[in-house]
């Protein structure tokens, strides 16, 4: 072990983020910068500040806090008026109370981790784990003297000027920032943040222990079942609102549905079957909305051929990517998860960070626009990948290793940092 690692071994790390509730690209990240701060400092005191405690305790077995806690919560009124009175006489003495509690529980000398997600943003609100509390917890962190490290987040969008003054403080407040792409360092530039020694490093799920009990346990499945037709994953997912557009339309959401039904029409003649994949939890009611789209339009198919299954970890839906041939996918961490998987991919972006992440695995050919995209586009983009798999397995292997290399390079720079 070096002498950098021992030093900073026995220090209190606090992890901030959007943790333990239903989203497997956030899980994916946490997983996968948890296994390398046990790697890096095995006897770090680690706990997790998140919106999701009891899971996430649950999940890694580490001490957990919620992002914000719950002080009051017995007296909800109804009318507008009553909560304004509510707010008044309690929101402000409990929010102080939080801000005096955070101030107790971080101790100088601790490090405080801001890692990976797309965190800076106000697409979902200020509160939550929007940039309210990212810039409470990164405050109060430098209050109390911790060394403060936001590692390959991502950025985007920022709607209103509050959002945007709280997330721009916290991230200015950092003694170490980086970005997951290059998309999230243009977008705040964009709205009068930058720094000289920011830096773009890989999203952290790039460092994910790679399984391969899973992926053999995945082909295993495949070569035992009656059916051995070729399987392709169409990731479906609820639409993103406010996340991808500032005036969200729901006939967007429809016509995406729609173009999918198309594709899984197509993939079904061309003899596949096909596995629909989700990104999150919340996205379960969508297939079922999915199948009886599907149903509508193609009443005769025979739905032993869509393949859908219970997931609720990383590692299952790991799974279900490995019995592809190829992807079709929304989600981001789809999309990486697929890569590192070593499949190819088709992705519809919502958000920048979809079409930087395609961009940058010198995939955007393969990359279509949620809100412009058209089914015969998609049909064909399928098409040219069933046709290029293995030269895109190739590239795909490449810059999979490139980005873990990366990653190493990071955690030692933060190694560095911590211990300065």
């Amino acid at each position: 072990m070096s002498q950098i690692e021992m030093d900073c071994s026995k220090r209190r790390v606090w992890l901030f983020g959007h943790f333990g509730l239903t989203n497997f690209g956030n899980e994916s990240t946490l997983q996968a910068f948890l296994f390398h701060i046990h790697r890096l400092m095995p006897n770090a005191q680690v706990t997790c500040i998140c919106t999701g405690p009891i899971a996430t305790a649950n999940a890694y077995g580490i001490a957990t806090l919620p992002i914000s806690r719950t002080i009051i919560s017995a007296w909800t009124p109804e009318s507008r008026v009553g909560r304004m009175f509510r707010s008044l006489l309690l929101g402000a003495p409990c929010e102080i109370y939080r801000w005096l509690d955070g101030l107790r529980t971080l101790k100088p000398n601790d490090i405080f981790i801001i890692p990976g997600t797309g965190l800076v943003s106000d697409a979902y609100g200020l509160t939550g784990w929007g940039p309210y509390n990212l810039f409470k917890w990164s405050l109060i962190a430098k209050v109390r003297r911790c060394k403060l490290l936001v590692v390959s987040v991502g950025a985007g969008p920022l709607y209103g000027r509050l959002g945007r003054f709280f997330a721009k403080s916290a991230l200015a407040l950092a003694d170490f920032r980086s970005y997951r792409d290059a998309s999230s360092l243009r977008y705040l530039k964009s709205i009068g943040f930058e720094k000289p020694r920011d830096r773009v490093y890989p999203d952290l799920a790039w460092g994910l222990p790679l399984n391969h009990a899973v992926c053999n346990d995945a082909r295993g499945r495949r070569e035992d079942a009656a059916d051995h037709r070729r399987i392709v994953g169409v990731g479906v997912m609820l639409y993103a609102g406010k996340y991808s557009v500032e005036n969200p339309e729901d006939k967007t959401f429809r016509a995406y549905l729609d173009k999918l039904v198309g594709l899984i029409q197509w993939l079904l003649a061309r003899d596949y079957n096909v596995r629909l994949l989700i990104g999150d939890l919340c996205d379960e009611p969508v297939i079922e909305e999915f199948k009886s789209t599907l149903r509508e339009r193609l009443p005769e198919y025979d739905e032993r051929r869509i393949l859908h299954g219970n997931v609720v970890t990383v590692d299952q839906l790991l799974a279900q990517i490995a019995e592809t041939e190829f992807v079709v996918v929304t989600r981001f961490h789809n999309v990486l998860l697929a890569f590192m998987s070593e499949k190819p991919v088709v992705a519809i972006s919502f958000h920048h960070k979809v079409a930087s992440l395609m961009d940058a695995a010198g995939l955007s050919e393969y990359c279509l626009d949620i809100n412009t995209f058209s089914e015969d586009e998609l049909i064909s983009k399928a098409l040219q990948v069933e046709k290029n798999a293995g030269k895109l397995v190739s590239l795909i292997k490449e810059r999979t290793q490139a980005y873990r290399a990366a990653l190493d390079e990071q955690y030692k720079q933060i190694l560095e940092e911590v211990n300065a």
